[in-house]
């Protein structure tokens, strides 16, 4: 794909239902979706989730979500929070072949990421205290590392989901990482989408993509909120934030892997005097 598929600025995908919208076929892959729907207060979205299993994650504000799968009916009380900046969230999963009902009092900013996947897993609520959060790196690569849907904090048949939140004149996803091999024990094949918010009037940031392999993924985007970036191969990272503005990315991943994990190999050029 050409750096300006690989770039999706904000608005550009958007609908009357979603102010962001990747899907498969959009990103030219076989796994990975992700939307933004802003709802007014009282406001309400109902999608059915397809072959897809999906989390709904708020980044402003709270909901409450209800999934019926035809079998069992389940709904979920979101208390969400002021803001990505903030704190971590709860969140629901939703699983494939099942309708869901997304509806806020007070209105908010939701993400719906998802994934292609094989099994129909129960419909859960992810307490916000029991999402792990930890830190990376040190000095100017420290992040903060919300590890709300990874691939050892919960259940799910394909996705991977988890946030990042870069201080300031920070830089992350870094050394540049890639994960487009299966190679068992040393790397997973995954897809990744990248959305971002910037923290402040005014903010941006840099992702950087850059080719594993003779004629693949080549980027470097300026980021703003609602921004996001697809990385279908190639090493990825730094994500560099504008000084006085922390940064933040959700990073979506899903691949063909029949264990779904999280396995990663570092650029060999980048990794001297870091560990």
């Amino acid at each position: 794909m050409s750096s300006e598929e690989l770039y999706v600025a904000r608005g550009t995908t958007a609908d009357a239902d979603h102010a962001l919208d990747i899907d498969p076929k959009r990103a030219g892959w076989a796994y990975c979706s992700l939307r933004i729907v802003e709802l007014e207060p009282g406001g309400a979205h109902t999608f059915t989730t397809g072959d897809s299993e999906w989390i709904v994650l708020p980044l402003q504000g709270g909901c409450t979500v209800r999934t019926a799968d035809g079998t069992t009916d389940e709904e979920f009380q979101l208390l969400g929070r002021e803001s990505v900046f903030a704190s971590v969230s709860d969140f629901a999963y939703a699983p494939r072949d099942a309708r869901v009902q997304i509806a806020s009092g007070a209105g908010g900013r939701f993400a719906l990421a998802g994934a292609k996947c094989e099994r129909q897993l129960p419909a859960r609520y992810g307490p916000a205290p029991e999402v792990p959060v930890e830190e990376r790196g040190s000095g100017n690569r420290l992040r903060h590392v919300r590890n709300f849907a990874s691939a050892d904090a919960f259940d799910c048949d394909k996705l991977i989901a988890v946030e990042v939140v870069t201080p300031g004149g920070n830089w992350s996803s870094y050394p540049p990482h890639k994960h487009d091999e299966h190679r068992p024990g040393v790397e997973a094949e995954l897809e990744e989408i990248y959305y971002f918010e910037i923290d402040g009037p005014n903010g941006f940031g840099y992702q950087r993509v850059s080719p594993s392999r003779e004629g693949g993924s080549d980027v470097l985007a300026e980021v703003r909120s609602g921004d996001a970036v697809l990385v279908p191969d190639g090493w990825h990272g730094p994500s560099i934030a504008q000084p006085g503005h922390d940064m933040y990315y959700l990073n979506v991943m899903a691949g063909p892997g029949e264990t779904r994990e999280w396995r990663i190999c570092f650029h060999p050029e980048h990794t001297e005097g870091y560990r």
